[in-house]
C-alpha cells in the first residue's frame, strides 16, 4: 500500500543535509513532513502535531534519540505512534537498546529515500491493521457486554482496554488475577521496573496496575456471586485472597455493599425482572 499526503511524518534530525534529503524525498512521495532539529523540539512537535510516524536520529544535542523515544512512549497521546530510528549507530547493542525501548524499526545510515519509504509504508500498514483489529474488538465487546442489572456473562480478556503497548501487561493479569499477584510480579513478567510500569500504565489508562488487578477480580467476583452457589470464603480463595475479610473490604469499597448483601439484592432484582 502506498500512503498519500494525508500521512504526516515527523523527522527528528540534527544534521541539516540528512534532514533536507529526507524532507524533499518524502515530500516528492506525497507525505506531509514536519522537521525538528533536536530531541526537545521533536517531542514538542510530536505532542503538537501527533504525526502518523516518527523518524529519529540517536546522537543529537540536548536529548538523544533513546530519551526521545522513552519520553514519547510514556505519553498516552504519542505512545503508539510508529517510531523508526535512522542512525549511524550500527552495533548490536545499540539496535537492541532501541528495540527494547519500543522502536518499530531501525535503519542504519547511509539510507536511501526508497529504503526509508519502504520502512515507513510497512509500519503504517501494520498500524492500520492494528487499529482495524482494535476497532472490531471494541465493537464486539460493546455488543456482548452484560447489562448492569444482570451481569450474567463471565468476564473475558475484553474486560481490559485495547492498548497495544500494554497488551502483555493485561494478558498477564488475565492469566493470573486469581492468584496472589502484585505489581512486582507483573513488572517482572513484562520486563519493566515497577516504577516505570506504574507510570506507563497510569498515563495510558488512568489506572494503576494494582487497580486493574482488583477491577478484574471484582468483575469475576460479581459473576461468581450471581451465578454460582459458592460461599464468600470460597470465592475469595478462588480469586487469590488469603484473607476473606480483605476480599470483603475491597468488594465493599467498590460496590458499597458486603458480598453477601450484594448477592441477595442482585438475585432479587433478577427475579423481579423475569
Amino acid at each position: 500500500m502506498i500512503y498519500e499526503s494525508s500521512k504526516k511524518i515527523l523527522i527528528i534530525e540534527d544534521d541539516t543535509a540528512t534532514c533536507n534529503l529526507f524532507l524533499k524525498g518524502l515530500q516528492i512521495k506525497g507525505f506531509h513532513v514536519i522537521t525538528a532539529k533536536n530531541g526537545l523540539v521533536g517531542i514538542q512537535q510530536a505532542q503538537e502535531h501527533l504525526p502518523d510516524l516518527i523518524i529519529c536520529d540517536i546522537v543529537m544535542p540536548d536529548m538523544d534519540g533513546y530519551s526521545v523515544l522513552k519520553k514519547l512512549r510514556q505519553e498516552p497521546t504519542t505512545a503508539i505512534i510508529p517510531f523508526i530510528f535512522v542512525t549511524g549507530f550500527d552495533t548490536k547493542a545499540s539496535i537492541r537498546k532501541g528495540m527494547d525501548l519500543g522502536a518499530d524499526d531501525y535503519l542504519t545510515k547511509p539510507t536511501t529515500v526508497d529504503e526509508l519509504v519502504r520502512a515507513i509504508n510497512t509500519r503504517l500498514q501494520k498500524q492500520a491493521t492494528l487499529k482495524h483489529w482494535c476497532a472490531n474488538k471494541f465493537q464486539q465487546t460493546s455488543e456482548s457486554l452484560p447489562t448492569a442489572e444482570a451481569l450474567l456473562t463471565d468476564p473475558t480478556e475484553s474486560f481490559f482496554p485495547c492498548v497495544p503497548q500494554l497488551q502483555k501487561v493485561f494478558d498477564f493479569i488475565e492469566a493470573n488475577y486469581h492468584q496472589a499477584i502484585t505489581l512486582c510480579d507483573v513488572a517482572v513478567a513484562v520486563g519493566y521496573s515497577p516504577a516505570y510500569l506504574t507510570n506507563r500504565v497510569a498515563k495510558q489508562t488512568g489506572e494503576t496496575v494494582n487497580s486493574w488487578i482488583i477491577k478484574r477480580r471484582m468483575a469475576q467476583a460479581r459473576f461468581l456471586l450471581q451465578n454460582k452457589h459458592h460461599t464468600v470464603e470460597q470465592i475469595a480463595q478462588a480469586l487469590g485472597y488469603q484473607d476473606v475479610s480483605h476480599f470483603s473490604r475491597q468488594f465493599r469499597q467498590h460496590h458499597g455493599l458486603p458480598p453477601d448483601t450484594w448477592r441477595k439484592e442482585n438475585q432479587a432484582a433478577a427475579l423481579r425482572s423475569t
